[in-house]
């Protein structure tokens, strides 16, 4: 058997192997329902072998959603069509996980095909909100900043939109803080500059993340895995650092957090950032270094690449976007170029199973 799909147990979830969907905007939902593009674009990666599937970024309230179309869980009749699609990723073998976020300074935009451009409130766009009144880029609306009391009520959004997705069926829940969104903002000295609880020192500025994690680990099972997507880095000498990560490690650990994501980048505009095939691995080797499993992502494409980062030790699980959205069905081609038969194939599929690439039943 490979490393990549070798079962990981993690609390008392096991993931069959070590290829997890990740979360993926679909920009498609209305008022934050989830609907049959979400079951059939998330229930056919569960079918096409992935051991977990992260449902994309779903906001805890209706201002933290990116666009209009963004999934949301802060309402009861959103649990429903969520639990349809849990439900339905179970039954093929796959852990169901939903990644719960709030966007602050970077919500009210246009869908990418439609520019993902500012959406102003005249054209049922609203205000966006962040630790401090900055404002992403030039073409970007500045945020209102937020009230301590506020930030309260948003931290006890998560917790409640983590109820919700217990009662769906999700197994997973990952809390979005990467990516410039709102929790990643209170991280960054780029984007926090408040003088109260909330900003300043280290401990200040990660306050909003503990808080968080505290609300949601208190609906969210003792046995049901907890984790955590950063942005290891801003690629910004004076933003979060590759240091700042690892110092949080300890900290989420001990909070309840089984799994840091592992990304980078986002909350600064013009900062360059070299990607390449595999940039980001090093950042949950860092990460995993300091104690706590990781996921690694990022340009991550071919079966070999993901079994190497995991023969190095780099991370424990292999998080993948852009490729799945090429083929859905790539932990099934992956293990025929691993060699590796232990995946099972759907039965209604396995007359087209071939052992070695181009070798199979007629």
């Amino acid at each position: 058997m490979s490393l990549l799909f070798s079962p990981l147990r993690i609390r008392q979830i096991t993931f069959r192997n070590r290829i997890a969907v990740s979360p993926m905007c679909q920009y498609s939902a209305t008022d934050g329902m989830a609907n049959d593009w979400h079951l059939v674009h998330l229930g056919s990666r569960a079918v096409g072998g992935a051991g977990l599937v992260v449902a994309e970024a779903t906001a805890v309230t209706p201002e933290g959603r990116i666009s209009a179309g963004d999934l949301g869980l802060w309402a009861d009749e959103q649990i429903t069509p969520l639990g349809r699609i849990a439900a339905f990723i179970d039954a093929q073998g796959a852990v169901p996980g939903i990644q719960l976020a709030h966007a602050g300074r970077k919500a009210s935009l246009t869908e990418p095909w439609n520019g993902d451009t500012q959406l102003p409130v005249e054209q049922g766009g609203w205000t966006t909100v962040a630790p401090s009144a900055i404002a992403y880029a030039a073409d970007r609306a500045t945020p209102r900043a937020l009230t301590v009391t506020e930030i309260q009520y948003i931290v006890q959004a998560f917790g409640a939109a983590a109820r919700r997705a217990l009662q769906a069926g999700f197994k997973v829940v990952e809390i979005h803080g990467a990516h410039g969104y709102l929790i990643n903002e209170f991280l960054s000295p780029l984007s926090n500059t408040r003088t109260d609880e909330y900003g300043g020192a280290y401990e200040n500025r990660i306050r909003f993340l503990v808080q968080i994690i505290e609300e949601v680990r208190k609906v969210w099972p003792s046995d049901h895995p907890l984790f955590l997507r950063i942005s290891v880095s801003d690629w910004h000498p004076d933003g979060w650092t590759v240091e700042d990560s690892v110092r949080l490690v300890p900290i989420v650990r001990e909070l309840g957090v089984d799994l840091i994501d592992c990304s980078s980048g986002g909350n600064v505009s013009d900062v360059k950032i070299p990607a390449a095939p595999g940039y980001q691995v090093p950042f949950a080797a860092a990460v995993r270094a300091a104690g706590i499993p990781t996921g690694a992502v990022g340009i991550i494409v071919k079966a070999q690449q993901a079994e190497e980062i995991l023969e190095a030790g780099q991370a424990d699980m292999i998080f993948m976007a852009r490729e799945f959205l090429r083929d859905p069905y790539f932990p099934l081609h992956a293990a025929a170029d691993l060699d590796d038969e232990t995946p099972p194939w759907p039965v209604q599929y396995d007359r087209a199973k071939r052992k070695n690439p181009g070798r199979g039943r007629a």
